[in-house]
């Protein structure tokens, strides 16, 4: 925003802020002026002591509610919870008056409580602290559902995963998370409490509160008598900004990021980080969740430990992470680690590494605590893993000062601690730009090679699945497209649909006219060579047996890059539509009867001006052509 149109925002700011300071300025004069001669210094100390006393009283009891109460507020989606949620916050809205008349109704001498407790409730230092908690427990309770409200539900789901039960994931994540700002509005109901004025008067006119007392006095000695009553007020409430002015700075201060190298450091053989690991295990499931109109059915029994699941946003991927680990829970779904059945058990006690999309570190632990966090880590292991991860320098660092490379190698360590079986990756690279990507995938590569557990990479990147799984997982809509192994899934998607997903070229529909002839449209035929086709023709069926092709099967077809050609005396006639940068290397597109191949650049002709519209002639090589059944046909 241009400063010139910012400038009415400041006189704004300014004129408030003019306002709020007038009122301390003005009382300044008056210090000359105050009657300090007639000040009642005992009876002043002895409301002072009551104040500080009661709001402290009912600060604590406050806060042994009010904690309870936000984080349940905050965590229900119930309408009654809500009703809950607007009833607690009324004393906010109501003159402290009528709070008093309604404390009466509840707990005066002549209702029903102060008949059992023989007006015990009031005109005592207990009255005094139920109407402070009355007026200042909605500032607590608003500030701590704010808080949980604003704490990464991902944290709580990291913590279940790690081994920790409700209480104790309530206590050692949510709590020390939302603290910071439960403590300032724990500050707020102090001071609330401490200058309460009108529910008090009603409700506990004696002994004296500092607020009360001022009153008393001001009806006897008017102004000049009020100066030595507002100072103890004015202390207080002054060296309360000063503490949060410095716990402010102090915050700013810790912010400060530290960044560092992405790269894992140089890792041992896989045969001495194995020296603990598991049996090789074997990973089934058939997950069953249904949200809304959304309905997930996904069924897949892989043979090896490193493993992907990719597909569109919104297909079920994430979804499907949580039904593994727990975090999500559906009666009907069945996930079977090994021997184990998974889906009997609760989240903290499947042995498993959950990591999100940040990682899921705890922002107030640091990197020692993330690591002796798990419920069974091992203290040796967790040595090994800070060595061999590069970790042993970054212990004292709070997740903030870490880059994006260590912040995943820290939640790798914590994982590692506890010897999981299997780790679950949701889309661990998706923020990062494509050059720090590119290191953390092959750090992540190299680490897989040396660890026993089964892992899952859930991505929306085809390059990423087949850099990091061996068998891949193509959903789509909560449904399964096709799932294999890398290569054959990449050699042969199932549908026009898992090719686009896989961002696969020179892949298209067609027709056999013969065993070695492919109709690709009503313009364009090719060649298929039949010493190379036996094996190409045949493709699997729903048994899994091998099926050959036949004259009039429609089939999904597919040309190697390097079978499309550029040359002066080509069969085919083309148009080069594109001429493209993928990483580095040039690509050629060329439109062929309607059907678009792409060709590596320095297979098109070097004789040749490459430019977007120029006609070419192309040869397409035989053996470079496989077909197989489509999956519609199959």
């Amino acid at each position: 925003m241009p400063r010139s149109n910012a400038r009415p925002l400041l006189w704004l700011a300014a004129l408030l802020a003019v306002y709020l300071c007038a009122p301390f300025v003005a009382s300044v004069p008056q210090l000359g002026a105050a009657d300090w001669a007639n000040v009642d210094w005992a009876a002043t100390w002895s409301a002072v002591a009551v104040s500080a006393g009661s709001a402290s009283v009912a600060s604590l009891v406050i806060l042994l509610g009010g904690v309870p109460l936000g984080y349940f507020l905050a965590r229900s989606t119930s309408r009654k919870v809500a009703l809950l949620g607007f009833v607690v916050q009324l004393p906010l809205a109501l003159p402290p008056l009528t709070s008093g008349v309604l404390l009466l109704f509840l707990l005066g001498p002549y209702s029903w409580v102060g008949r059992v407790t023989g007006g015990a409730l009031t005109d005592s230092f207990t009255g005094i602290v139920l109407a402070e908690t009355f007026v200042a427990a909605p500032f607590l309770i608003i500030a701590a559902k704010s808080a949980f409200a604003a704490v990464d539900p991902v944290l709580d789901d990291v913590a279940a995963t790690l081994g920790h039960r409700a209480g104790s994931r309530f206590f050692r994540v949510m709590l020390p998370v939302a603290w910071p700002a439960i403590r300032a509005g724990l500050a707020l109901a102090w001071l609330r409490a401490f200058g309460e004025f009108g529910a008090t008067v009603m409700v506990a006119y004696h002994p004296y509160s500092l607020p009360v007392y001022t009153y008393v006095v001001f009806g006897g000695q008017g102004l000049p008598a009020m100066m030595p009553l507002l100072l103890p007020t004015l202390a207080i409430a002054i060296l309360c900004a000063v503490l949060s002015i410095y716990s402010l700075r102090q915050g700013t201060a810790r912010e400060q990021t530290e960044h560092g190298d992405d790269a894992l450091e140089p890792v041992p053989q896989p045969e001495a980080a194995n020296r603990e690991a598991t049996a090789d295990l074997r990973l089934a499931f058939h997950l069953r969740r249904r949200l809304g109109a959304f309905t997930l059915d996904l069924a897949w029994q892989p043979v090896t430990r490193r493993l992907a699941i990719i597909g569109p946003s919104g297909s079920g991927k994430s979804l499907a992470l949580r039904l593994i680990a727990g975090l999500d829970s559906n009666a009907s779904s069945t996930v079977q680690l090994g021997g184990k059945a998974l889906h009997a058990l609760p989240p903290e006690r499947r042995q498993i590494g959950y990591m999100p999309q940040d990682y899921g570190l705890f922002p107030h632990m640091n990197v020692a605590r993330q690591l002796s966090f798990p419920v069974d880590a091992d203290a040796a292991s967790a040595r090994y893993w800070l060595d061999h991860l590069g970790l042993t320098q970054l212990v004292g660092r709070l997740p903030r000062q870490l880059s994006f490379g260590q912040r995943q190698r820290v939640a790798l360590a914590r994982a590692l601690t506890r010897h999981s079986e299997l780790l679950l990756f949701d889309e661990p690279f998706a923020a990062l730009d494509t050059p720090r990507r590119r290191r953390l995938q092959q750090s992540l590569r190299a680490l897989q090679r040396e660890i026993a557990a089964v892992t899952i990479i859930v991505t929306h990147d085809p390059d990423e699945a087949a850099l990091l799984a061996d068998e891949v997982l193509v959903v789509e809509q909560g449904r399964v497209l096709q799932a294999g192994p890398i290569d054959a899934v990449f050699e042969r998607p199932a549908s026009m649909r898992v090719a686009s997903l896989l961002g696969l070229h020179n892949v298209g529909e067609g027709t056999m006219t013969s065993t070695t002839r492919l109709q690709i449209n009503s313009q364009l035929s090719i060649d298929i060579d039949a010493g190379v086709s036996a094996n190409a023709e045949a493709s699997v069926d729903s048994n899994g047996s091998g099926a050959n092709l036949h004259a009039g099967e429609a089939v999904m077809w597919r040309v190697s890059s390097h079978a499309v050609t550029i040359s002066a005396d080509g069969a085919h006639h083309g148009v080069i539509e594109a001429v493209e940068l993928r990483r580095g290397e040039r690509y050629v597109r060329v439109n062929v009867a309607g059907v678009s191949f792409d060709l590596p650049g320095e297979d098109a002709a070097p004789s040749m001006t490459l430019r977007e519209g120029a006609p070419c002639r192309i040869d397409i090589e035989a053996s470079g052509v496989t077909a197989w059944r489509a999956a519609d046909a199959a």
